[in-house]
């Protein structure tokens, strides 16, 4: 019998503690675990602006962009945050392949995870939360913990695994990332990350929704990996990963945990012959009996072995998210879902609650318009993206918004939409512009024209105005219809022809302010450094919020970062 060493123990803890937080053990600190009944922590290192500065500009150098124009180099932070914002994962842009996209990523990543490690963790961070973008927050994750264990840097990499795991397939994600690239062994600290995130994640639901054989790493593989513990306040966990492993390895024999009810009443259901289940949906509780037992639309239509019809989709849609139904529009349709059913849908899409809760791009709601275009759904979908751009500030005074249209702007889709960067560019365009106390919005490419837009139109009305206009000719569009503005706002890949001067923006005077939203990630920007000159990434409507803080003065922030006090 193995005898309980205090000594041994508290050694090997006080071991992992120094790998995890080398600062309890900066200057000389005896890392003594207690001090008074209190953990003692040293503070970390204060994230000045002398270590990880606010958002410069670019730095002069110039380069060629991929039209053969003039581009500027970008301070690699930004290049980064810039890339960030608009990667994709394994999808190319107009001008740069998936493979040259993810290489400069990882590099990027690689550098700033050994050189400011804090920074990268708040930036990763930021980007799986306030961001909402999953691919790059987990992909960044996967190339930071790498860089530290490869250079045996210590710290961070388990807080920032935990961090951007925040959905329950996301562990599994993440090691398909992991081992693709890095090989099965994984450093201790993502291995505890992994185990943290799995304790907080892993539920009965969760299972039933991600734990599916369409993922390349189940839930059973994530904990064969890690094997992390039961959380202390969840003492059910046990059984649940007992389950999990048995639904992995012996199907046929897996019992759920009988305190689990989500999971039994999906196993009783799932024990029904195949010719006695659509008569379930005949119930006057079918509704209910589906909520009860986790059931998905997805897994609805595997548990019929059929296809959804207006019965399915009815006795499922009350326990559907508002994401899930506004995907689904089309398929309402198709199947003729009655009036009732109807009138659930579109009040919960239209819900401001719902509409803050899913947090979604507000492109997706224009992507959901164009897949289900009839009346049914217009009133709805409309209510539902202007509740989704509540965050896009009213911008006093008066704005010119110039949206880019060029050709490259339409080259690839957004994520799993058929929707262009050109279409994402005119939403938000349209927004500011609608939002605006005084907005000229103006589209162009070769050329250029403004779109026409008044308080009392429809954002989805405003989107259809816009037209394809060739090249990319942003000096000329300046040019034609700066007069006087407050502020300039640019929605663009920063790809000019070789049209007009080198700097774009040679019309706008010195302290009127110019951003510019990268639709792309390109390397280049279009504008030589200057003050008033501001470059983001990507489109959201948390993003636009920066316009009124840059302007208050605020502009030595990077997002995640807190304003200034006083």
């Amino acid at each position: 019998m193995t005898r309980f060493n205090r000594q041994r123990i508290k050694a090997g803890t006080r071991a992992e503690i120094r790998t995890e937080v080398p600062e309890l053990f900066a200057d000389g600190a005896s890392g003594q675990l207690a001090v008074h009944g209190r953990w003692a922590t040293a503070p970390r290192p204060a994230h000045t602006h002398a270590t990880s500065p606010g958002p410069p500009a670019p730095t002069g150098t110039r380069l060629t962009n991929h039209q053969g124009g003039a581009g500027w180099q970008r301070d690699p932070r930004t290049d980064l945050l810039v890339l960030a914002v608009t990667h994709f994962s394994g999808q190319r842009s107009f001008y740069e392949s998936a493979t040259d996209r993810e290489e400069r990523f990882t590099t990027l990543v690689r550098r700033f995870a050994l050189e400011d490690p804090l920074w990268t963790l708040g930036l990763l961070r930021w980007l799986r939360g306030e961001a909402q973008i999953r691919s790059a927050a987990v992909a960044g994750a996967v190339e930071f913990a790498r860089a530290r264990a490869a250079a045996k840097a210590p710290g961070y990499s388990r807080e920032v695994v935990d961090a951007v795991l925040q959905r329950a397939d996301e562990p599994g994600e993440f090691l398909a990332l992991w081992t693709a690239r890095h090989g099965r062994r994984l450093p201790q600290p993502v291995r505890r990350g992994l185990g943290d995130a799995v304790r907080r994640l892993y539920t009965s639901r969760a299972v039933l929704k991600y734990d599916t054989p369409s993922h390349a790493f189940r839930f059973a593989d994530v904990l064969e990996l890690t094997h992390p513990a039961p959380a202390r306040d969840r003492p059910w966990q046990g059984e649940l990963f007992r389950y999990v492993l048995d639904r992995r390895h012996r199907p046929q024999q897996a019992v759920p945990p009988g305190d689990e009810s989500v999971l039994v009443a999906r196993q009783r259901l799932a024990l029904l012959p195949v010719a006695e289940r659509r008569a379930v949906l005949a119930a006057p509780d079918a509704a209910d009996q589906l909520a009860a037992a986790g059931m998905t639309w997805e897994a609805l239509s595997g548990w019929l072995q059929g296809p959804l019809d207006a019965a399915a989709w009815e006795a499922v849609i009350p326990s559907m998210g508002a994401m899930a139904l506004v995907r689904n529009l089309r398929n309402f349709d198709r199947a003729r879902i009655g009036d009732t059913s109807a009138a659930l849908v579109a009040a919960r899409i239209a819900d401001p609650t719902q509409v803050a809760r899913s947090r979604q791009f507000p492109f997706r709601f224009l992507a959901a318009h164009r897949a289900a275009p009839g009346s049914r759904w217009t009133a709805a979908l409309e209510a539902a993206l202007g509740h989704s751009l509540a965050n896009v500030p009213r911008l006093p005074g008066r704005t010119l918004v110039l949206v880019d249209r060029s050709g490259s702007m339409f080259g690839v889709p957004e994520g799993r939409t058929e929707l262009t960067r050109a279409d994402a560019a005119a939403v938000f365009g349209s927004a500011l512009a609608l939002r605006a106390e005084q907005a000229d919005l103006v589209e162009f490419g070769t050329g250029s024209r403004p779109v026409e837009v008044a308080p009392e139109d429809s954002l989805l009305a405003a989107v259809g105005r816009f037209h394809g206009l060739g090249g990319t000719d942003t000096a000329g569009a300046v040019a034609r219809h700066f007069d006087g503005h407050h502020r300039v706002v640019v929605i663009t890949d920063e790809q000019p022809g070789g049209f007009g001067p080198f700097d774009p923006f040679a019309p706008v005077p010195p302290g009127v302010p110019v951003y510019t939203w990268n639709l792309c990630g390109y390397r280049t920007g279009h504008a030589p450094p200057a003050p008033d000159r501001h470059v983001f990434g990507g489109l959201s409507d948390a993003a636009f919020r920066l316009v009124p803080l840059l302007e208050a003065g605020g502009t030595e922030q990077w997002p995640w970062e807190p304003p200034p006090v006083g």
